[in-house]
This record gives structure tokens, sequence and C-alpha cells, in this order.
């Protein structure tokens, strides 16, 4: 429950920071990840000193995922937020577990299930009943083709990161794997940011900084461990079908804080993502 709440509520820390002060999706991604930094360097540090000789293959892989699988992803993900609520964002990234079986099946020689079709009507129906539904609530409905299609963009990404993350693991172990990814992936957005922002970009309010030290410790971090706990204790089974109330926390907090509208249509569509979801793990 912590790692649902945790990782749900990182579009509502991204909104309210968008709103104190018009910061940028690559500086506000920068000061995410550079804050993580220290609390993942002192958990990688341990973990790495006991990892295996690494190949050239085993650097290229780090390479593509950590990229892709944080860096990429969230990027695409922040400059949706930009353009569509929390809430529709959150229905949108939860598709990634079909992109993943989808990738698998194309590329990694996976098998097809037929429940997939099942899952895959069930979410896009509910996505695109939550798009209407944002298309009728604002008059720029151009902002929101490109919001949406900037999160499916990052869900893409994701899935990409979630397949090929199997094979990395099979090779590096789950949690050195893990870690040298994140590390990779701050240090793109640390090059991303220097490379193409000035120094001065970082004269913000202190609001911006707080809302991202939040992010960096309770959305990003501490999920991380506290995932890595429950399935541990319990399975990855049971740890999934907690996280499933990601989506409809996230739409709670975007019209508790964020003063987003709560409609039936919104709720409607949740729990058919959620339904999909359901199908796809369902043993």
């Amino acid at each position: 429950m912590l790692a649902a709440f945790g990782f749900s509520f990182k579009a509502i820390f991204v909104k309210l920071a968008y709103e104190v002060a018009p910061v940028d999706p690559v500086t506000l991604l920068m000061l995410r990840m550079s804050m993580s930094l220290p609390l993942i360097a002192l958990t990688a540090l341990p973990v790495l000193r006991k990892i295996p000789t690494l190949h050239r293959q085993d650097y290229a892989l780090l390479a593509v995922l950590g990229v892709a699988g944080y860096y990429a992803s969230a990027m695409l993900d922040f400059m949706g937020l930009q353009y569509i609520t929390a809430g529709l964002e959150r229905l949108i990234l939860f598709t990634y577990p079909m992109l993943t079986i989808l990738i698998g099946v194309f590329f990694l020689g996976k098998t097809f299930e037929k429940k997939l079709l099942l899952a895959m009507l069930l979410s896009y129906g509910g996505i695109l009943i939550a798009f209407v539904h944002d298309l009728g609530l604002t008059a720029d409905s151009h902002s929101v083709l490109i919001g949406g299609s900037l999160v499916f963009g990052c869900a893409i990404t994701y899935a990409i990161y979630n397949a090929g993350a199997e094979v990395a693991i099979g090779r590096m172990g789950a949690i050195p794997f893990s870690m040298l990814a994140l590390l990779v992936s701050i240090a793109a957005t640390q090059v991303h940011f220097f490379a193409t922002r000035p120094v001065a970009a970082l004269n913000l309010p202190w609001q911006v900084y707080a809302y991202s030290a939040g992010m960096a410790v309770f959305s990003t971090v501490m999920p991380i461990f506290w995932l890595s706990s429950a399935i541990h204790r319990i399975g990855a089974a049971k740890a999934v079908l907690i996280g499933l109330i990601g989506p409809i926390l996230t739409i709670l907090f975007s019209w508790w804080l964020l003063d987003e509208p709560l409609s039936v249509e919104q709720l409607l569509g949740t729990g058919l993502v959620v339904c999909g979801l359901l199908v796809v793990i369902r043993r």
C-alpha cells in the first residue's frame, strides 16, 4: 500500500511544482533524480561491491535500459503532465504491463495468450472514456492529445525497460541491475540538464525544491524499497494486485489537492483499466 501510495503521488508532486513556478520538465526531473542520488548511492555501494564482473554486453544493456526505463520514460511523463490531468496520466501509464507482454511476444519469443486481447479491450476502453471526458473539459483539445501521446510514449519506453530487465536481471541479479540502471538514468538526466539549460534555471522558489525532494524520497526511492520488501513477504502476485489501487489513489489525490474534476466517467474508466490489469495478472 505504501509503495502504491508513493508511486501514485508522483504525478501530484509534478503538478504541484508546475503550479508554483514555470519550471520546465528537464529541470524538474533533474532535481528529482539528483535528490534521489544520495539515498540510491548509499544503497548501491554495498550491493555493487558483490556484483559479478560485467562484460561489454552488460554495459550496453545497462545503458539502453537505464536511459529508456527511467530517463526517457520519466521525461515523457513529466512533459505529458503539462497538458493532461494527473488522473488521466496514471490510467494511460498503467497500460505498460500489456505493452510489456506484447514486446515479449513480438521480440523475445514469448507465447501470446488470448486473454491479452480482453485485457487490452477493457483497459483501452477505460482510457478512451477518461480521454473523452478530459477533452470535454477543455477548449484546447490539441493539448490533451499531445499530453496523452507523450504519456503513452512513457508507457512504451517503460514497457521496453520491463521486457529488457528480465534479460538483464538474469545476467546481473535484480538488485544490482536496478541500482545500476537508476545510476545511469541519473547521469543521463544531469547531462541533459547541464547541456541544454543554464545554471540560472535552478533559481526557483523553495516550494519547487520541497516538491522535488518529496518526489525523490517518497515517490522514487522509498517505494522501490517498500515494493521489494512486500514482494519478499507476500510474493509478486499479491504485491501487484495491491498496486492496482494506484490509479484510484492518483484520481482521489488530484481531486483533493489539485481540484481536478472527479466524475462518473473517470471512475468508470479507472474500473475498466483495473479490470484489464486483473485479467493480465490472473493465473
